[in-house]
C-alpha cells in the first residue's frame, strides 16, 4: 500500500535544504500537493516555486493553513513556532527519512552512505543507470549538472538515493544495494561518540536484505574492521569490496590524473556479476584517486543491476559532474578557480591532492570552516589537511546556526595551519 494521491497538502519545513528540496521535487512530480517553508530565499526555493510549489520564507504558524502532514528534518528545532503550532493542531509530524523511506518502498533501491563521496558516487550511479535506459528515480545531495537538479522522477523500477548519515535516520531506508564509501568521525553533535556512529553504520549494513548486496570500500580501515566483525559472508549475505588492495573484489590497479580527468584500470573478481575481468583504459572526468574509487563503487552497483561494461564505461566518460564538487568555476589571468563543497578535513585533503596532481603551478586554498562543533572536534585534522596547498586563506567560520565556542574561530585555525607548515596563511 502506498500513500494515497488525495492526501492533503504535505507541508515541508526547511524545504530549501538540499535533501528536503529533492523530496519535495519527487512528491510533486508524483502528483502530491506539496508546499513548504524555509528560513530564507535560495536557488532551491526559487526552483521549486518555478515548478508551481507554494513556498513561504520564514517560519510562522500561518504557513500551516490547509496542511495535512508536516515533514521536518533535524535542522528544525523543537522550539520552532511553526512546528509547535503543527503539534498543537494535531498534524502528523513526519521525519525526513520516514518520508524518503515511503518513496523508496515503491522501487528497487540503491542507497549510498559514508562520510565522504556520497554525492559523487550517487550521481555516478544515477548517470550510469540513466545512460543505460533504466530511467531511475533519483534523490541526491547535490545538483547534478546534466539535470540542474538534485532530484529526478523516472518511470523505471530503480531508485538511487544518497543516504545522509548525519542524524542516524539512514538506517530506516530500505536498500536493496547499499554502498558504504568510508567512515570518519563526523556529526558528533548528534552521535556523541565515535562508537555510536560506528554502530549506526553496522545497522545500515545489517539491514540490507538477504537478497540484496552490500558494497564497501576496504581501503578505509574502519570499514574493513567493521566487515570483519559483521561477518556478512559467513551468514550467506552478499558483499562486494572495492579499493586498492589486492584482497578486494574490485581492485583499483592504476589511477592517474591528467587535468580534470582521472584514467584508471581495474581488476574485477569472480564475485562481481559477470565474473572476473579486467577493465583497461577507463576514465571519469573528475580528478583524483578518490573519484576513481567512487567510480568502482558505481561499477559494482551498475553491474549488479545487469548493466553491461561497455555502457558503464561510456557513461562514466560522459559524466558531467556535480555542482560544487571540484567544479571549474572559471579562470582569471590563466588561473583555474575550482569550487568544492567539502568541509571535512579528509574531503579537503582529497581535493587538494587532486588539485596538486593536476596543477602545473602553485595551489592556493580558500576555506570557509563550517560549524563550530566540527572545527572543535576535528581541530588537529583541520590543521594538518592543507599540506598540499602552497597557501591558505581562511574565511570567517560559518556557524550553521550554532552558538560560538571559545577559542574556535578562523584566527586560531589559521595559526594551527601555519604551525603545520603551510608557508602562506591569511585570514579575511
Amino acid at each position: 500500500m502506498q500513500m494515497p494521491r488525495e492526501t492533503g497538502p504535505i507541508h515541508i519545513m526547511g524545504i530549501g535544504g538540499i535533501g528536503m528540496s529533492a523530496i519535495a521535487d519527487i512528491l510533486h512530480a508524483k502528483g502530491y500537493t506539496v508546499q513548504g517553508s524555509d528560513q530564507k530565499e535560495s536557488a532551491n526555493v526559487r526552483r521549486l516555486r518555478a515548478k508551481g510549489l507554494r513556498v513561504f520564507v520564514g517560519h510562522d504558524p500561518i504557513n500551516l493553513v490547509g496542511a495535512r502532514y508536516v515533514v521536518i528534518s533535524t535542522a528544525i528545532r523543537k522550539e520552532n513556532a511553526e512546528l509547535q503550532a503543527a503539534r498543537a493542531k494535531g498534524l502528523p509530524i513526519i521525519r525526513r527519512a520516514e518520508m524518503l523511506a515511503e518513496l523508496m518502498r515503491l522501487y528497487s533501491t540503491v542507497s549510498v552512505t559514508g562520510t565522504h563521496g556520497k554525492t559523487t558516487t550517487t550521481s555516478l550511479i544515477a548517470h550510469i543507470f540513466t545512460a543505460a535506459g533504466v530511467d531511475p528515480t533519483v534523490i541526491t545531495g547535490g545538483i547534478i549538472n546534466d539535470w540542474g537538479s538534485n532530484a529526478r522522477l523516472g518511470n523505471g523500477p530503480w531508485m538511487i538515493v544518497e543516504a545522509d548519515e548525519s542524524d542516524g535516520t539512514f538506517i530506516k531506508l530500505p536498500s536493496q544495494i547499499g554502498v558504504v564509501t568510508n567512515i570518519d568521525p563526523e556529526h558528533l553533535d548528534y552521535f556523541k561518540t565515535v562508537d555510536n556512529m560506528h554502530r549506526e553504520f553496522e545497522a545500515f549494513l545489517r539491514n540490507i536484505p538477504f537478497y540484496g548486496l552490500a558494497v564497501a570500500c576496504t581501503d578505509d580501515p574502519v570499514v574493513a574492521q567493521m566487515l570483519e566483525r559483521l561477518e556478512l559472508r559467513r551468514d550467506g549475505r552478499r558483499l562486494l569490496t572495492y579499493g586498492t588492495s589486492q584482497g578486494a573484489d574490485l581492485v583499483l590497479a592504476t589511477a592517474r590524473v591528467e587535468g580534470h580527468k582521472t584514467f584508471f584500470d581495474a581488476e574485477l573478481g569472480h564475485a562481481v556479476r559477470g565474473g572476473a575481468r579486467a577493465l583497461k583504459g577507463w576514465m571519469v572526468p573528475v580528478p583524483g584517486q578518490h573519484n576513481a574509487l567512487n567510480a568502482l563503487a558505481a561499477i559494482a552497483a551498475a553491474s549488479e543491476a545487469g548493466i553491461p561494461d561497455e555502457t558503464i564505461k561510456r557513461a562514466l566518460a560522459e559524466f558531467s559532474g556535480v555542482k560544487r564538487r571540484f567544479q571549474l568555476a572559471g579562470t582569471w589571468n590563466g588561473i583555474a578557480v575550482y569550487d568544492d563543497y567539502g568541509h571535512h578535513p579528509v574531503e579537503i585533503a582529497a581535493v587538494l591532492k587532486a588539485a596538486r596532481n593536476g596543477a602545473r603551478g602553485r595551489v592556493f586554498a580558500v576555506v570557509e570552516p563550517h560549524r563550530y562543533t566540527r572545527v572543535r572536534d576535528l581541530f588537529q585534522d583541520f590543521a594538518q589537511c592543507f599540506k598540499d596547498a602552497d597557501g591558505v586563506i581562511v574565511a570567517p567560520l560559518y556557524s550553521a546556526g550554532e552558538p560560538p565556542i571559545d577559542g574556535v574561530n578562523s584566527k586560531t585555525l589559521a595559526e594551527a595551519i601555519r604551525a603545520a607548515g603551510v608557508p602562506i596563511v591569511e585570514t579575511v
